[in-house]
């Protein structure tokens, strides 16, 4: 659910089809904060949508006990920047990224 700008998750400790998706990254990217069901790429591209339209800073905080999902959260946010990265550079979505993000996202 979310508070304001704060997401409030929980790990399901299982996979959701589709859930991570590059259609949910298509989706999500093309909406506000609010317009669809919470959801971490929401939160990604309200990050994205603030730091280069209103040129602010961003900082996002990620917590919670050992085994609640903080590092996939990570890695599920680094994947959505990647992916609006790429878009921004005029190339598709589905593309595969640069060596460089592939590093960024396995580290």
């Amino acid at each position: 659910t979310n508070i304001g700008s704060i997401l409030a998750s929980v790990n399901p400790y299982k996979p959701i089809p589709g859930l991570y998706s590059m259609d949910a990254i298509d989706l999500y990217k093309q909406h506000r904060l609010g317009e669809l069901p919470p959801h971490i790429f929401a939160t990604a591209n309200e990050c994205y949508c603030c730091l280069w339209k209103r040129h602010d800073s961003q900082c996002v905080l990620i917590s919670g006990e050992s085994g609640a999902g903080k590092t996939e959260s990570t890695k599920l946010l680094l994947k959505f920047l990647s992916a609006m990265s790429q878009t921004s550079l005029g190339a598709s979505v589905s593309e595969k990224s640069t060596h460089v993000e592939e590093a960024i996202l396995e580290s």
